[in-house]
């Protein structure tokens, strides 16, 4: 079966270029060049990626990817200004998975693409249909996450990390590990991506982020799960 992506740009000839060398690719691609369309569509559709520029009229890339985490985990790849990194922060706090900075090497964004959507497809086949420990339950196949009997919602990568902390108990993650195990080898960006989302996700499973219960900080060494 073809994989969907969702381009979102209001650059027309942005969306033109990537649309056609994904197609080249055989993935079936929708457009959107407004952030309000942008969320009607990932309301609608069932999309493998969505690749969301920052800048757009009527709703912000930001406030895109921040109402689709609310009825959707599927992977988001952000578009942001070359050099902007407070873009790239932000888009990770609002719940994307990846950046790329504009102007990009089409190349690049396909490898991106492929890399993430066969981490998931690998994900998806490996790993057990459900984990249980303490009062989380993780649905792997359908990728959802259960505290206490109640829906948390989780973007694609936060779950990643939560279900490889999960299934390693008490072993500690260097920030740069989880970077290379979640995000993979060829990401470019830094440690802090790392932080950003441990922090989300202890916001969203911790009743207080500041005193954990399940994902635990060893001070000058990473993370782990207990």
């Amino acid at each position: 079966m073809s994989k969907r992506a969702l381009v979102v740009d209001d650059e027309k000839l942005i969306v033109k270029g990537i649309r056609y060398s994904l197609e080249q690719d055989d993935m079936e691609v929708d457009c959107a060049y407004d952030g309000e369309e942008a969320v009607k569509l990932a309301r609608e559709n069932v999309y493998d990626i969505i690749l969301l520029d920052v800048m757009l009229p009527k709703l912000t890339g930001f406030e895109v990817c921040q109402q689709i985490r609310e009825f959707s985990n599927v992977p988001i790849v952000m578009l942001t200004a070359k050099g902007e990194d407070m873009d790239k922060i932000l888009g990770l706090e609002y719940g994307a998975d990846d950046y790329v900075t504009k102007p990009f090497n089409i190349l690049e964004v396909k490898a991106r693409i492929k890399a993430i959507m066969r981490r998931t497809g690998r994900q998806e086949k490996e790993k057990p249909g459900v984990i249980e420990s303490k009062d989380i339950r993780l649905d792997c196949e359908g990728r959802r996450v259960y505290i206490g009997g109640r829906e948390i919602n989780l973007t694609t990568k936060e779950f990643e990390v939560l279900e490889l902390l999960i299934l390693n108990p008490n072993k500690v993650y260097s920030r740069e590990n989880l970077l290379k195990i979640v995000w993979g080898n060829d990401y470019p960006g830094d440690v802090r991506t790392v932080d950003v989302h441990i922090r989300r996700l202890r916001e969203k499973v911790e009743s207080n982020p500041s005193e954990p219960k399940y994902v635990h900080t060893k001070w000058g060494v990473g993370y782990y799960y207990a």
